[in-house]
């Protein structure tokens, strides 16, 4: 028999089927509430697989990774803070070179600085300081404040940090120039013929590249001028022999057979014929042709002509040559100078003009190096004295592709700036004696400064630059000791030159502070997550 079911019916069966759900809800609204009051919150899932290793430790330290209860930061009165200054004379902070105290030596370490050191290292720097500019450091930079603690010894070998102590060292500093080389003006001397001819010879001598001596002879010249001065003497001394005689034969015969003015007439000719004989020297000398008579032995016509018609002609020479067919008109052309001969336009039987350049010789012993510097670079550079004598500065010049500089010493400089290239031109004396130097080789160079043999040096790597300031960090003297807390300083650094792989620390660091250079950026990282909002 079917039973209909009633409206009653249906509602009570609907809320049994929905009082289940109903309790689960409202057990959940409790335990919400609960914690709610109770400031509970359900675990993380990952903390169901989390390794009981691997938890946090209550004493630990978040913001500075090390445990609370050695924190240096959180609690200073474990490695009290040294009042820190701020030093103008060198730019840094709490400078060790006017408070040896400020820095981190051991005791064995600091023994081996002296105050002639400190008093070295401050004059170094002031020097440094007053030739030129250098990058400075803020007063109000904090970063000096901090200090960077490790839990332990192997968490610094994990993060791969290690370094070396601060060395003494030697740097230099330099203004880089360009240039060329060239020859030494005063010693490039051209040879001609001041009269004009033919080339009649030219010896082996004559070659470009061939080194030769002062008087070297290197061609003979027919030149008619030449064969012309030569008669003219000829003739003025076969004249004043002449009139030699005559004045010989009146002189006792006056007054008795001739008069007085006999006498006269004939001291007047022959005082005629010596002034043409020493006008026909003259012009011989003119061409380089010097000839000297001795008046208390004169030579015999015969022989004063075969004198003359080699003047000038080395002995060694002659040997090929006989007198009869000869001419007289020969002009030898001489090396003017010690040297190498660099240019020779002379040819064979080739007309030479008076006066032009025949040959060029240059003294290759010295050299010049021709430079250009940077119109703001002036004020570095310095050129030797000419009233005290005292030297320029050293200059080191790279040719194009020799890697062995070249030193020279800086002897000139430019009145002007060039309109152009708006720069300013040296000149440096390089030695030259085996010749290896080349005119014309263009290179660069560099102007040295400033040298500093005793100064303070750390690799590149050790120092960053962080806002406004240079630092490095430097391990604490204790560090190793047996109750070391693991610290490392943040030092504020003025620095110098850079040379190679090493940078000169002008103030802020003296030699054996061990500073960090590898992985010394894992640090400063650890610098600037714990100072960001600061300032």
């Amino acid at each position: 028999m079917n039973v209909q079911a009633t409206p009653r019916t249906s509602f009570a069966r609907t809320l049994l089927a929905a009082l289940p759900t109903a309790l689960v809800l409202g057990f959940l609204v409790g335990v919400a509430v609960l914690g709610h009051f109770t400031d509970w919150s359900p675990a993380k899932v990952g903390a169901f697989f989390k390794k009981t290793a691997n938890a946090e430790p209550e004493d630990w330290c978040k913001k500075h990774s090390v445990p609370e209860s050695i924190c240096v930061e959180c609690r200073p009165e474990l490695a009290p803070r040294t009042p820190t200054t701020w030093c103008k004379t060198h730019g840094v902070h709490y400078c060790p070179l006017e408070t040896l105290a400020a820095a981190q030596l051991t005791p064995a370490d600091r023994k081996k600085i002296t105050q002639d050191d400190l008093l070295a290292w401050k004059a170094a720097a002031d020097a440094a300081l007053a030739l030129k500019p250098r990058t400075e450091n803020d007063k109000n930079c904090k970063l000096h404040l901090r200090r960077i603690q490790l839990a332990s010894e192997a968490v610094m070998s994990k993060m791969g940090l290690d370094g070396e102590p601060a060395e003494r060292g030697s740097v230099e500093e330099t203004i880089a120039v360009s240039g060329e080389i060239g020859y030494e003006q005063p010693k490039v001397t051209p040879a001609s013929s001041p009269v004009a001819g033919r080339v009649w010879h030219l010896t082996e001598k004559a070659a470009v590249g061939a080194q030769v001596k002062r008087g070297d002879v290197l061609a003979l010249v027919d030149a008619v001028d030449v064969g012309k001065a030569k008669s003219e003497l000829l003739q003025a001394y076969a004249q004043l022999e002449l009139r030699k005689r005559m004045l010989d034969h009146v002189r006792p015969l006056t007054p008795g057979i001739y008069g007085e003015n006999k006498l006269i007439e004939a001291d007047v000719a022959h005082r005629e014929g010596q002034i043409r004989v020493l006008a026909a020297l003259q012009a011989l000398s003119n061409f380089g042709l010097p000839l000297t008579l001795d008046e208390k032995k004169p030579a015999a016509l015969e022989e004063l002509s075969a004198r003359v018609q080699f003047l000038g002609i080395p002995v060694d020479l002659l040997q090929g040559l006989s007198p009869r067919p000869t001419t007289s008109n020969l002009l030898p052309v001489l090396a003017p100078q010690d040297g190498v001969v660099i240019d020779a336009s002379a040819t064979r039987s080739g007309a030479v003009d008076a006066g032009k350049s025949l040959f060029v010789v240059a003294d290759t012993s010295r050299m010049w190096i021709n430079l250009s510097a940077r119109a703001l670079d002036v004020r570095y550079l310095r050129i030797r004295d000419p009233k005290t004598g005292a030297p320029g500065q050293t200059v080191r010049f790279r040719i194009d592709g020799f890697d062995q500089p070249v030193v020279g010493e800086l002897v000139w400089k430019s009145t002007r700036v060039d309109d152009k290239t708006r720069t300013v031109d040296y000149r440096a004396e390089v030695a030259n004696p085996d010749g290896t130097l080349l005119a014309h080789s263009y290179g660069k160079g560099e102007v040295v400064i400033r040298q500093e043999k005793n100064a303070i040096v750390v690799p590149n790597e050790a120092v960053h630059w962080e806002k406004n300031c240079h630092v490095v960090f430097v391990r604490d003297n204790g560090f190793y000791n047996p109750e070391s807390l693991f610290v490392f300083h943040v030092r504020s650094v003025r620095v110098g030159v850079t040379n190679g792989n090493q940078t000169e620390i002008l103030a802020g660091l003296l030699p054996g502070e061990w500073v960090v250079t590898k992985n010394s950026t894992a640090l400063r990282a650890e610098m600037l997550k714990n100072t960001l909002g600061d300032g």
